[in-house]
């Protein structure tokens, strides 16, 4: 997938795939997620951050202030970002794809009042 970009304010979505039984290590890391990253998110200016999982597929929805590359570029940059993924790295069986783009999802469908759908 080649890389993508959001306006301001549109959520972006994407998946993570767990290692095979990790849900549980998944979830215990989030009941319990560092203020330092909870710092790097607002800084970021991620401003709606939500997570679902189901098994070993986990979806995270986003919206931040500058589009996804402002967000991503400002937690490429930290040490703490780096460090977090480093714990972590043995629930993580897939994170993003052979360039490094996260596993994107593409929206097929849409009901909003008062809007066209595709």
């Amino acid at each position: 997938m080649t890389a993508r970009d959001t306006a301001p304010g549109e959520a972006f979505l994407y998946i993570y795939r767990l290692k095979p039984g990790m849900g549980p290590a998944y979830d215990e890391k989030h009941r319990a997620v560092w203020p330092e990253i909870l710092a790097l998110i607002d800084a970021a200016g991620i401003y709606d951050y939500q997570i679902w999982r189901h098994e070993e597929i986990v979806v995270c929805r986003m919206r931040a202030r500058d589009g996804f590359r402002a967000a991503s570029a400002a937690t490429a940059a930290s040490e703490v970002q780096r460090a977090w993924t480093a714990s972590m790295a043995e629930i993580f069986l897939e994170i993003g794809d052979a360039e490094g783009e996260p596993l994107w999802l593409d929206e097929v469908f849409a009901h909003r009042v008062g809007e066209t759908t595709r």
